[in-house]
């Protein structure tokens, strides 16, 4: 995956290369995102125009689904579940500590493009809660000094 500022005719290839699936839509934001790291703004008119669509239609398609971004994430993207098996095993707390040391919000990227952290419902580790998952590797019963640490030993 590439963070890049794509031009308009990268962003046309990759939606017209999907423009032969049933309901394209998604498969090309897909595209995008997998493509660029995120899905940007100049993307949406022209997905719009090409699918006979507003663009409020589009956006209200991207911002439905949590998976897309608008920007590009951190180096460093960790998932703390906030699914109610891990809420019971102190995930509030957990991601408050986190929230509040890295000085972002819900889908917010540190300053420094360092870390992103995103919100999901349930990485399937519900008897390890409370669970989160740093690129790939996910951690049950994490707390804040793990998270911590996981995110000292990355580059």
């Amino acid at each position: 995956m590439r963070h890049s500022h794509p031009t308009s005719d990268d962003l046309q290839a990759l939606i017209d290369a999907q423009m032969s699936l049933e309901g394209p839509l998604l498969p090309i934001l897909h595209a995008i995102q997998e493509a660029h790291g995120h899905v940007p703004e100049a993307a949406l008119p022209l997905i719009a125009e090409t699918l006979n669509l507003t663009p409020a239609e589009v956006h209200g398609v991207m911002s439905f689904y949590h998976d897309f971004r608008k920007a590009p994430a951190g180096r460093h993207v960790v998932k703390l579940c906030r699914a109610e098996a891990c809420q019971s095993m102190g995930a509030n707390a957990l991601s408050e500590a986190v929230l509040d040391k890295l000085g972002i919000g819900w889908g917010g990227t540190t300053p420094d493009g360092r870390v992103t952290v995103e919100a999901v419902y349930c990485l399937g580790l519900c008897a390890c809660a409370p669970a989160a998952m740093i690129g790939d590797r996910l951690i049950g019963r994490a707390d804040a000094a793990r998270i911590d640490a996981e995110l000292e030993g990355a580059a």
